[in-house]
């Protein structure tokens, strides 16, 4: 008898889900089935901002696989506009809408996997609905982000200084408007430390962009037509006709919990290595997945339940439901934290715990930073690299790491996070055998002279 998968979902974890049991289960086998209610599946959602700003030419480009392509190629049946609104566990079905037609009809499953991704922040406030008023989190949003661009805004404002924010208002100047960053906290990038989110701001600021730290975001005032005409914060009304909330996001987990379906501390999904979710009752309901932004997962550092939205661990853990449906075994071994971008030209990458982090996750740490160039010092304009470890008090093993730079300096971090991934210590990185010419770094490279000034601090510390 032929099985049938239903995946809720249509982007990386879902349809990584998707077409690695397909790899392993052909359709005389296996039935499959993607519902996504957005117009798009199979995207990178971090392109949205590059194709706003105008550095990707379509947003075609920005789709991996087309609906014809899982349909042909690998037998999946991806279906737009269908929306997920209820799941019975006892029946094993789910109740799904054609946002279309306006219909309903149920899908049974033997295999179910909700990658239901996560839903951004909009604060209950005044005007946060009102036309011009955006998030950024699907492709649907970002085309109604580059139709209001279009339509002839010249004046942006983007709420939220992380990843999302600086990306949009670093689009938005490359637009062409005069924009305007609102950032609550004291910094930008929250999840950098202050010191290097210092270098941040600096940079930001000599892009053209106004930022305003400190103030909190009260309404958004509307013109005629209802339209926005001003974010209005402690500090006063800022004039808009384009605003981007960027304040983070949470796990969609609605269908899952309406089921029953228990969630985690963080508000995602319980599973175990093998993406099996936690049941009502405890234990793991058989033949229901989960993978993405929705699923709570662990830090490999600080062992605490966590919930990070990003792609990178939304496809492996898509990889791993996948493998298991398919008959294989796989697990997913948690994660770091790493992540990068590229503000301004100028690039920034953190992993694993910092200074703030390591205190709350019980850690006595040190911690080293160094300043250095991406290419031998004697080379022309050679761009400059700012490096901080953070390192366990008596052990010396490595807790974190965050670089911040011109070019070259980013993807250091990923030297960094696999040392961190094999909890190796500061005076242990310091010996790497790491690559040297002078157009990729000076002899000793930054990452070395770092971690031999962390380890320096765990001696003086002992």
């Amino acid at each position: 008898m032929v099985q049938r998968l239903v995946v809720v979902g249509g982007d990386a974890g879902g349809l990584t889900a998707a077409s690695q049991a397909r790899k392993r289960r052909g359709p005389d086998d296996l039935e499959i089935i993607a519902v996504e209610r957005g117009r798009h599946a199979s995207y990178s959602a971090c392109g949205i901002p590059y194709w706003i700003g105008g550095e990707v030419s379509t947003v075609d480009d920005l789709v991996v696989r087309t609906v014809a392509e899982f349909r042909e190629k690998f037998t999946i049946d991806v279906r737009l506009r269908q929306e997920a609104v209820g799941l019975d566990l006892d029946r094993r079905a789910v109740t799904v809408r054609d946002l279309a037609a306006g219909t309903e009809y149920r899908l049974r499953f033997d295999h179910l996997v909700l990658a239901t991704g996560a839903v951004p922040v909009r604060p209950p406030l005044p005007g946060v609905d009102a036309p011009g008023v955006h998030l950024v989190r699907t492709l649907d949003d970002g085309e109604a982000v580059r139709s209001t661009v279009d339509g002839g805004a010249r004046r942006a404002v983007v709420v939220g200084g992380g990843y999302v924010g600086l990306e949009m208002a670093e689009a938005f100047i490359r637009r062409g408007l005069a924009v305007t960053l609102v950032e609550a906290g004291a910094q930008l990038m929250p999840t950098l430390d202050a010191d290097l989110a210092g270098v941040v701001l600096a940079a930001v600021r000599g892009l053209g962009v106004t930022v305003r730290t400190g103030e909190r975001m009260r309404e958004i005032a509307t013109g005629p037509g209802g339209r926005v005409a001003a974010v209005v914060t402690d500090g006063g009304s800022i004039p808009a006709d384009v605003v981007v909330l960027g304040l983070g996001v949470r796990p969609n987990t609605a269908l899952a919990e309406a089921a029953g379906l228990p969630l985690g501390s963080t508000g995602g999904l319980v599973t175990d290595r093998r993406m099996r979710v936690t049941g009502p009752g405890g234990g793991w309901v058989d033949g229901v997945w989960a993978a993405g932004d929705c699923v709570q997962t662990t830090h490999r550092v600080s062992l605490a339940p966590v919930h990070v939205a990003l792609g990178t661990h939304a496809t492996k853990q898509g990889r791993v439901a996948g493998v298991n449906i398919g008959g294989g075994y796989a697990t997913f071994p948690g994660v770091l934290g790493t992540a990068v971008t590229k503000v301004c030209g100028l690039e920034i990458g953190r992993t694993g715990l910092g200074e703030r982090d390591a205190e709350r996750a019980g850690f006595r740490a040190v911690t080293a930073t160094v300043e250095s160039t991406t290419r031998a010092g004697y080379l022309p304009d050679a761009p400059g690299i700012t490096v901080k470890l953070i390192a366990e008090h008596r052990s010396g093993r490595l807790l974190g790491a965050q670089v911040v730079g011109q070019e070259g300096a980013a993807k250091r971090i990923d030297t960094l996070a696999t040392a961190l991934w094999h909890a190796m210590t500061v005076e242990e990185i310091a010996g790497l055998d790491l690559s040297y010419a002078p157009p990729f770094g000076p002899v000793w490279d930054p990452v070395l002279i770092a971690a031999r000034k962390a380890w320096d601090a765990v001696v003086a510390a002992s």
